[in-house]
């Protein structure tokens, strides 16, 4: 069974003191994709190179403080990939692929942050763009290779992923373009929404972020923003999901999923 996390940690020196290590030394999983390390490479040396066990690997953004990717894995791939091609978005540090690639088969594990548009019309503009030049690297990958990408999407997808949907339908992350988008990725090129496929109808227990403000948390008013999303015959290895609402290490929570499939 292959043991795969992604957690989107705001922040791995904050994420850190709350103990995050800890409990993936008894979570154990075999990988975790972890988003907004908001951290450099000096801040990481001698202390985040390596987490409860697993070898890290990093995707940074050039500006301090500010988004960035990673992959802690107990097995080492083939090969490892920052960025994607993109001039404007790698350099803000949202993609890494590690490749655990075999003569048998090809295998990337991909940790994923895509923009927000919360902020104002110019971020939502960007996170447009991003969605546009993105589409066609997953459709590349998809042709070449078995894949999951683990990641905060920043996209409620359908009403039950997001606890007050009719009066967010104007607000960034649940807006149509963007629903659209992800419904492309499922529909046309046939990525499947791993969670979803075991869990199609949860809604509550599904949310995977909560706003700061209003006691959101407390009152469990949350969106549903981060996947798992795999190729076909990867997803239908999936066997079961969880998301680890109890755990505080950020304003997202832990979404696990078991793989029958060895790396």
């Amino acid at each position: 069974m292959f043991k795969l996390t992604s957690l989107n940690l705001n922040g791995i020196r904050s994420a850190a003191t709350k103990g995050v290590e800890a409990w993936l030394e008894r979570h154990a999983p075999d990988c975790i994709c972890v988003q907004e390390i908001k951290a450099q490479m000096p801040d990481l040396a001698g202390k985040f190179e390596v987490l409860a066990g697993m070898r890290g690997h990093f995707h940074l953004a050039e500006k301090k403080g500010y988004s960035g990717v990673g992959i802690y894995t107990r097995h080492e791939p083939s090969a490892v990939i920052a960025g994607y091609g993109s001039e404007e978005f790698d350099a803000e540090g949202r993609y890494l692929e590690a490749r655990f690639d075999t003569p048998r088969r090809k295998f990337s594990v991909i940790s994923c942050y895509f923009p927000s548009g919360s902020s104002g019309p110019e971020r939502q503009e960007a996170k447009y763009r991003f969605l546009a030049e993105f589409y066609p690297v997953l459709h590349r990958l998809k042709a070449e290779r078995e894949f999951v990408l683990c990641g905060d999407v920043n996209v409620a997808h359908q009403e039950i992923d997001l606890k007050n949907w009719k009066s967010n339908q104007k607000n960034s992350g649940f807006l149509p373009e963007e629903r659209a988008w992800v419904s492309k990725v499922i529909d046309e090129l046939q990525l499947v929404d791993v969670y979803r496929r075991l869990k199609p109808d949860t809604t509550g227990e599904a949310y995977t972020w909560w706003s700061n403000r209003g006691q959101a948390y407390a009152k469990n008013v949350g969106w549903r923003l981060d996947y798992h999303l795999a190729t076909p015959s990867l997803a239908t290895a999936a066997r079961t999901a969880a998301i680890y609402k109890d755990v505080k290490f950020s304003d997202h929570a832990p979404l696990t999923v078991d793989y029958d499939f060895e790396i």
